[in-house]
């Protein structure tokens, strides 16, 4: 989730701070709709042949919510999050375009069309006010939305849709790969340093979310979805700071512990890693450790858990898939705490509290 701290880091030029601002808008866009993606999730567990209930007739939901109704309510809060209502209706008008243009879950396309289309809008209504007579704003309103909605969905239909059918592809070969290579867990190598430089939204809602939920509708879980969300690594990091870690921090973890395994709110531990960097190697290590026990278990998740607490994520296991989703969390989180224990020295020197007082300042704990 964007929090008040992550925003503060969204400041400033370059490439960094470019990506945590789209990641920024990325999770803008996501974090209002999750309740209805948690829905598809809940209704996908219960009611397809192989949830706890199954149920053909109410299954027939399913398809529908995950091809039409998420990306409309994701193009809608992305061009309401560019020029309000207007940009709102405009983004949902296009979307379809995308939607209809294609055969996948068009999350992708929606987070490009909506917020694009409403910022066209935006321009054009921008002109329009100079030209407009009294009397006749609703009539040029309406009918500027109109025709610009329905070219914005003609070029989602010939254009967007197929584009980014085309990198999902491409991109859903490349964890193919790694996935039927046994490979997958080489991914924590670039996702868990991003991750502490808060780039998680941008990871998760951007590029593997939309693939783990493609792969969910047919496969019915994924575990894509255990790739950034695992609260394992982050658990494993706070356990070893607060049984080695400086001492002067250590009356601050449980709290953290909480808000992180509990809460879900992963962003509370990256500033323990920034204050020791060596301790990204914990992260990655749970992390690969945690996808390579969940590849060899078979584990996976039916929709995002989010928050990424323990709680989203038993709601979001599949039927019988509770033993292999915890022991991958138990196995991340084992892993990491060791590690982590290893590149602490096991709490030597830790009452250093000049070092301590001066590593929580740069820190900002």
């Amino acid at each position: 989730m964007t929090t008040t701290n992550e925003l503060k880091h969204l400041e400033g030029e370059g490439w960094r701070q470019t990506v945590q601002r789209l990641g920024g808008y990325l999770a803008g866009m996501i974090m209002p709709n999750i309740g209805a993606i948690i829905a598809w999730g809940l209704l996908t567990a219960l009611f397809i042949p192989t949830g706890w209930l199954p149920n053909k007739e109410l299954a027939t939901m399913v398809s529908p919510m995950i091809t039409v109704l998420l990306p409309v309510l994701i193009a809608y809060t992305g061009g309401r999050m560019v020029h309000g209502q207007r940009g709102a209706v405009i983004g949902a008008v296009a979307v379809m375009g995308v939607i209809v243009g294609t055969d996948v879950p068009m999350f992708l396309g929606a987070m490009i069309i909506g917020p694009l289309s409403a910022y066209v809008l935006k321009l054009l209504d921008v002109q329009s006010e100079k030209i407009k007579r009294e009397g006749f704003e609703m009539l040029i309103d309406n009918f500027t939305l109109g025709i610009l909605g329905l070219l914005m969905a003609i070029i989602g239909f010939k254009g967007v849709g197929p584009i980014v059918k085309a990198l999902t592809t491409a991109a859903g070969n490349g964890v193919d790969f790694l996935v039927s290579h046994s490979l997958l867990p080489i991914a924590s190598v670039f996702v868990e340093p991003a991750k502490v430089l808060f780039l998680n939204n941008a990871i998760n809602h951007g590029v593997l979310s939309p693939l783990a939920i493609s792969e969910a509708a047919t496969k019915g879980k994924s575990i894509l979805f255990m790739v950034e969300t695992n609260p394992g690594p982050g658990l494993g990091i706070l356990i070893a700071y607060f049984m080695f870690g400086p001492k002067s921090l250590r009356p601050t973890v449980p709290g953290a512990m909480i808000i992180h395994f509990l809460g879900g709110i992963h962003e509370i531990y990256f500033p323990y890693i920034l204050m020791k960097p060596k301790l990204i190697l914990a992260a990655i290590a749970g992390g690969a450790s945690g996808l390579a026990t969940g590849i060899v278990l078979h584990a996976g998740l039916v929709a995002t858990p989010s928050p990424g607490s323990i709680f989203a994520y038993l709601a979001v296991t599949p039927k019988g898939g509770y033993v292999s989703v915890l022991l991958d969390v138990l196995v991340a989180t084992l892993v990491s705490f060791g590690v982590a224990a290893v590149l602490l020295g096991f709490g030597r020197g830790s009452d250093d509290l000049a070092e301590d007082e001066e590593a929580t300042e740069n820190a900002g704990v």
